[in-house]
């Protein structure tokens, strides 16, 4: 998909692709480097530059950015002694040897811009000042470390830290945020640009959550104001934002996105926000001579309107008339013309005379995304079924006489930890309800192999969740088994070397105020993963590891595994998998993750977050394609089905606006998540 996305967001007038480097995908082991397919950075850079546009390489390698993990490889986790982002020479030795890695294959394919390369600007470290104050004086030493660190690698172009407004000389200052011509205090120092890295088009969504709209109007005042302020250059976060495919989403957040991009998360045009930047982006650089050799000026048209003005002999006039009236019009006179501004916009003057643009003026009808069903998988004789097999302590390996924190056990090779006991309570329990705290996402309660009873937290929640669930006990042996499980791992904050997740306390509490704890000094069992998941059968070479059985009595079933076959719906359309029946799990499609799907995890409207999941049609072939997935709490296969989508009323735009005479670079875009 790469060159179709690169070519539509250079119509839609951007000059600047910019990309994470995400050091878990490609360093997964210590030394071990992985560069192949999705990984391949080059290529993705190369890409870019055939299409004769610019690049800017956030290396981080700390990047947040709503993936897991925040971009770290869990190893890190295991160094001796280690404390992330901070002055620590164990942390300060892999984050050098991996930004060194990145920096010499670039400069190797000669990809910089100082070789002639498409590579304006390079990115260290990301939003540190936000957690800087809680590494106390292990800090401000760890800015200036990264700082000469990454200069040292001499690129021969500029290095950017975002939101670190002591970013030392001659690392660049940078401001993220929706409206960063009225929040950034600017450079630290006149040598350097203003510099915008993050402007959200929208925002990342979770669970439970609704999706964040922001309006185009809305995107291109704040644009235009940064640029009237002396802004040089612009990112949108996201341009397009894609699909975070298999495990890689961070805690709690969605399989899509940044859906509400100029791009959506298919990489179809969004209109109106495609057309009306494309028409801001070309009004812009319309300006570009006068803006770049020009002196800027401004000052007051009224009480809430203001104007901005680039002006040199032989280089023209340029004009931004800024209305911060909310509600209003406002009429005001420049240069002796009068001028009628509609609220909170700003009108473009490329000659300080003729209005050409206007932020809240859009020409452009919005279109709905459309979609087509093209395969309902109904019949139950098509589908097969596996219900895995609930692991109980005598079965466990793994033991311990405490109970183990969840990331540090599965070391992220799953989202699931099975904490497994056993119990023989005294003849007097009466109503023995199990009582579970955990500080994991979800916790899923077993007794004798039977479904007790399950909750989970949610993204704002603070503390642990709990599980109280009322359970049937034997007079014999029993086993107690509880399914902990990561919807992502955390991806910022400081000290993530730290986190705890998993359960915290386990008890059986009677009806006679008799309680059991098991919390500490009792014997656990552990298994890392889900049986069917330790077996790979979600790939096509070993599904006849385990037997698979009719799908009728399977589908109130959790953790049951389903398997189908399916036709690519024809035509070029995008392809989705729509999951509305299910409850929560994970879908693959030919061995390929399309993610983690959470339906039963309903918004405050009663809705899911999302229904449809993306399968990219490099991922699909003509017929026989193998759909699996794994449903952990009961979801109905036999109503889901296989669509395309499309937007509707979308209509060639042509920009109003000729081309400049020659190529500025002030606009970016961000396609984080398409090197994955």
């Amino acid at each position: 998909m790469w060159p179709s996305l690169i070519a539509k967001a250079k119509e839609g007038g951007v000059d600047v692709i910019q990309t994470y480097v995400f050091w878990n995908l490609h360093e997964p082991r210590p030394g071990e480097y992985d560069f192949s397919g999705r990984n391949d950075v080059v290529g993705f850079v190369k890409e870019i530059q055939a299409q004769g546009l610019y690049v800017c390489l956030r290396i981080g390698p700390f990047i947040e950015s709503e993936w897991t993990y925040g971009g770290f490889p869990f190893w890190l986790h295991d160094v001796p002694d280690i404390v992330y982002r901070s002055d620590n020479e164990p942390f300060k030795f892999y984050m050098q040897n991996f930004t060194t890695k990145i920096v010499s294959m670039m400069k190797s394919e000669g990809l910089y811009a100082s070789q002639g390369g498409p590579i304006i600007l390079s990115q260290i470290e990301n939003e540190y000042q936000n957690v800087e104050a809680a590494f106390g004086d292990k800090g401000p030493p760890y800015v200036l470390w990264a700082a000469k660190m990454a200069v040292e690698l001499q690129t021969g172009v500029p290095w950017v830290m975002c939101k670190q407004a002591d970013a030392p000389d001659p690392v660049i200052n940078a401001c993220n945020g929706m409206r960063c011509g009225e929040t950034f205090g600017g450079p630290n120092s006149p040598t350097k640009p203003s510099l915008w890295t993050e402007n959200w088009t929208s925002f990342y969504q979770v669970y439970g959550g609704e999706p964040y709209i922001r309006s185009a109007e809305d995107i291109a005042f704040h644009v235009t104001l940064f640029i009237a302020k002396k802004g040089s250059y612009i990112n949108y976060y996201m341009f397009h934002g894609g699909t975070n495919f298999g495990r890689t989403a961070s805690a709690y957040v969605i399989t899509g996105y940044y859906d509400q991009a100029p791009l959506d998360e298919y990489g179809l045009i969004r209109q109106p926000k495609w057309g009306h930047l494309k028409d801001l982006h070309a009004a812009v650089k319309s300006c570009s001579t006068a803006i770049l050799e020009g002196v800027q000026s401004n000052f007051s048209l009224g009480q809430l309107q203001q104007a901005y003005i680039f002006e040199e002999k032989g280089a023209g006039c340029a004009a931004f008339l800024v209305n911060n009236d909310q509600k209003n019009n406002a009429t005001v006179e420049f240069r002796n013309i009068t001028f009628e501004l509609l609220p909170k916009s700003i009108s473009i003057l490329p000659d300080c005379e003729n209005i050409i643009f206007n932020t809240a003026k859009v020409n452009l009808e919005g279109n709905e995304i459309t979609r087509t069903s093209s395969q309902l998988f109904d019949d139950a004789d098509r589908w097969e079924a596996y219900t895995d097999v609930i692991p109980n302590f005598a079965d466990t390996n793994l033991k311990s006489d405490t109970l183990l924190e969840h990331m540090n056990t599965t070391k992220d090779k799953s989202d699931y930890l099975w904490y497994t006991f056993s119990f023989q309570p005294n003849s007097s329990c009466t109503e023995p309800v199990l009582h579970v705290e955990s500080l994991a996402h979800v916790a899923s309660a077993f007794v004798n192999n039977k479904y007790a009873g399950s909750a989970h937290g949610s993204k704002d929640a603070k503390g642990p969740f709990t599980v109280e669930a009322p359970i049937v006990l034997s007079d014999e042996m029993n086993n107690i088994s509880i399914l902990s499980t990561m919807v992502g791992l955390p991806d910022s904050g400081a000290f993530l070397e730290r986190r705890y997740a998993g359960l915290t306390r386990v008890e059986i509490r009677c009806a006679q105020q008799e309680v059991y704890n098991f919390t500490n000094n009792y014997e656990w069992g552990y298994q890392v993963g889900l049986g069917g998941e330790n077996l790979n059968i979600y790939m096509r070479e070993h599904l006849g590891n385990i037997e698979w059985n009719e799908v009728a009595s399977a589908t109130d079933q959790p953790l049951t595994w389903f398997k189908i076959e399916f036709d690519a719906p024809k035509g070029d359309d995008p392809v989705v998998l729509n999951l509305s029946t299910m409850g929560k799990g994970e879908a693959w499609v030919n061995g390929q993750s399309i993610g983690r799907y959470w339906l039963s995890f309903l918004t405050s409207r009663g809705q899911p977050s999302q229904t449809l999941y993306h399968i990219p049609r490099a991922f699909l072939n003509t017929s026989g394609n193998l759909l699996v997935l794994l449903e952990e709490s009961g979801g109905d296969p036999l109503h889901i089905s296989v669509d395309t989508v499309s937007r509707t009323g979308l209509q060639e735009h042509a920009s109003r606006y000729p081309p400049p005479q020659q190529f500025y670079s002030v606009q970016g875009l961000l396609l984080d998540n398409l090197t994955v």
